[in-house]
């Protein structure tokens, strides 16, 4: 009878269990679709919803035992333990906390259609990392400005040029550090930044693929370029075909929907969502009083003239 493994949530690995743990398992509710499993023959972890069939219809119904004792790999076993699972494995309790990392296989999906994030759902995305990424430049900035400051203090005193080298340097690692925060996010699993997270969008590559890190800190210097003649570059993804801005056609990029590439198509939407409207209300309130005080303030500066 084939022995099986699957991942937790942690991605860590468990078993080897019988098709009749699985069954169970699964009738329990603790296999969600997207788990990876693995048995001998098979050349790479597969998703839970792809092997129900397999295991359940070839499973007799029988009463579920009291619980059902498990066995996960062992904290030394090698990276390539799952191609020979079996001597790596050592019981233990399912309730003591699995130590051996899996590492996923993230599947693409070519077949299912394809939902591009349109212009405002990107804005919406774009007003919340903003505001992420200003709370983080205002800390670090606050910390090597004073950093520097003391250090200026203490040679003799702060001048003109000193104040010129502080503020090139608070602009020069802010620069790096946001490349550095859309890479690494484009990197991770959700492959996207905590605003399109929340907006439900994330950045892949044109083939479905994932970004990385570098890709992803790239296209932060090309957004820069799409910026520069008048916005034209973002206002691109308003009219190509697969809502490109000028920085996604250099990096080979695209922006979908969360579910887009995945067994789970059907999930994708195309309306902005509550959120995404509520951020964008918000961000045109702001930008409407903030015209209305530069005003304010020019109309006062004229008038005492």
């Amino acid at each position: 009878m084939a022995q099986w493994y699957y991942s937790d949530y942690e991605r860590n690995r468990h078993g080897p269990v019988s098709a009749a743990d699985l069954a169970m398992l699964h009738a329990n509710g603790q296999l969600a679709g997207d788990t990876l499993v693995w048995r001998e023959g098979l050349a790479q972890w597969q998703p839970w919803h792809s092997m129900i069939d397999e295991v359940v219809a070839a499973t007799p119904a029988a009463p579920a035992p009291a619980r059902a004792s498990f066995a996960t790999a062992a904290a030394d076993a090698p990276e390539d333990a799952f191609s020979s699972p079996y001597t790596m494995a050592e019981p233990r309790s399912p309730y003591a906390p699995p130590r051996a990392p899996v590492q996923r296989v993230e599947d693409v999906y070519l077949d299912g259609q394809v939902v591009y994030a349109g212009f405002w759902k990107r804005v919406a995305a774009y007003l919340i990392d903003s505001v992420i990424i200003g709370v983080i430049a205002m800390v670090v900035g606050a910390a090597i400005g004073g950093l520097m400051g003391a250090a200026f203090g203490l040679g003799g005193g702060l001048d003109n040029g000193g104040a010129l080298a502080i503020q090139g340097v608070v602009q020069l690692v802010s620069l790096v550090l946001t490349a550095c925060y859309y890479g690494w996010f484009y990197a991770s699993v959700q492959q996207a930044t905590p605003g399109k997270m929340a907006i439900g969008i994330k950045v892949v590559r044109g083939d479905g693929e994932g970004c990385g890190f570098w890709r992803g800190f790239a296209r932060y210097f090309a957004m820069i370029l799409s910026g520069l003649v008048l916005g034209i570059g973002f206002l691109m993804a308003a009219f190509t075909a697969r809502k490109q801005c000028l920085h996604d056609m250099i990096c080979d990029t695209v922006v979908v929907d969360k579910w887009a590439f995945t067994a789970y198509p059907d999930q994708q939407r195309e309306e902005l969502g509550t959120l995404a409207v509520v951020v964008l209300v918000l961000g045109g309130l702001l930008f409407v009083g903030l015209i209305m005080l530069v005003a304010g303030l020019a109309a006062m500066a004229g008038a005492g003239r």
